[in-house]
């Protein structure tokens, strides 16, 4: 399915102070939307699109918990990104020569000012319930503290209130890789290939852990000296984000990501910031999860005053938090009751 377009025609101010002079938005939208019908809005993470019915199978869609029979859907590429709304590849449609490597620097804040400006467009004043994972959490984060009267509950998931020292870190080495291809800064929507597919690479490393690489991608045949099946999982995967994601939106999203931090222009005080979050919030966290650990969630429930938390197990580390939709629809089914 192909996303809607909406065009904001007047100049757009980022954060760091550079004005796009107009903003494209991609976004979704399931189901029909009426008056008093419940809505709830997707903030996705680093690499997905705005068609979350596609990549969050199982939690949203026909037959799910999140279903357009009893929800108004909304989902909005984020900008920055390589599907659809003003992002590096955006030259054309923004009549600007700022693209590629000069696009200038878009934090968190800057994509939640675009989705409010989508939700007036679209003239929603209430948001049911706002869920997020990763990168999308964070939106969703800064969303309830931009408009705690427009946002009414809120599910997070392998998600945190700042970006940590070890996000950073690899982050990093991600756009170091990125940067280390002879093709990077050239005016083309392929430059920087190679890089992407390496900074994949790490980021699968993070994406899973140990255990699951273990079980999943060990040879059997203990002479092989080399073609192992976990090398081949990893060019698989690399290749596979080569051929759908772009490395100049890659290497800018992951600089969004790094300056993720409540407290920023807030006083500094994460702790008092996640005080001030009053709205009801399910936080699900994931024993596995290496990149964005436990002990991120359990902060948030510690600090914000209505939080509920729930660790689930999985193998599949991070990556849980897309792939565990029945473990994650009984426990958000069982919250949502309580609400009601």
């Amino acid at each position: 399915m192909e996303p809607k377009i909406y065009k904001y025609q007047s100049p757009f101010t980022l954060e760091c102070g550079v004005s796009l002079p107009k903003l494209t938005i991609a976004y979704h939208t399931y189901g029909t939307y009426s008056p008093g019908k419940k809505l709830a809005w997707v903030c996705h993470a680093l690499t997905a699109n705005s068609d979350a019915a596609d990549w969050w199978k199982g939690l949203l869609g026909e037959g799910a918990i999140i279903n357009p029979s009893d929800y108004y859907i909304v989902c909005a590429n984020i900008i920055g990104s390589c599907y659809g709304s003003t992002g590096p590849l955006s030259s054309e449609t923004i009549g600007t020569d700022i693209s590629f490597d000069n696009f200038p620097t878009v934090t968190i804040r800057d994509m939640v000012k675009a989705h409010i400006l989508l939700r007036t467009h679209l003239g929603i004043e209430s948001i049911d319930l706002l869920l997020g994972g990763s990168m999308g959490g964070y939106q969703a984060l800064e969303w309830s503290i931009f408009e705690p009267t427009v946002i009414k509950k809120m599910f997070l998931i392998a998600t945190s209130p700042s970006e940590s020292a070890w996000g950073v870190a690899v982050h990093t080495a991600q756009r170091l890789a990125i940067e280390a291809d002879c093709t990077w800064k050239e005016p083309t929507t392929n430059a920087g290939a190679k890089g992407l597919k390496a900074a994949r690479a790490i980021g699968m490393l993070t994406y899973r852990n140990y255990g699951i690489y273990q079980e999943k991608q060990t040879d059997e045949d203990p002479e092989k000296i080399d073609n192992f099946k976990a090398s081949s999982y990893i060019n698989y995967q690399g290749d596979k984000l080569v051929s759908r994601f772009n490395a100049y939106s890659y290497w800018l999203l992951t600089k969004s990501m790094d300056s993720h931090h409540l407290a920023r222009k807030r006083g500094g005080d994460l702790i008092k910031t996640l005080g001030t979050i009053q709205t009801p919030t399910f936080i699900m966290g994931i024993n596995s999860d290496i990149l964005c650990p436990l002990d991120e969630q359990r902060f948030m429930e510690q600090h914000m005053p209505n939080a509920t938390l729930v660790a689930i197990d999985s193998v599949y580390g991070h990556d849980g938090f897309i792939i565990e939709s029945v473990q994650i629809t009984a426990h958000l089914k069982a919250w949502l009751a309580k609400q009601a």
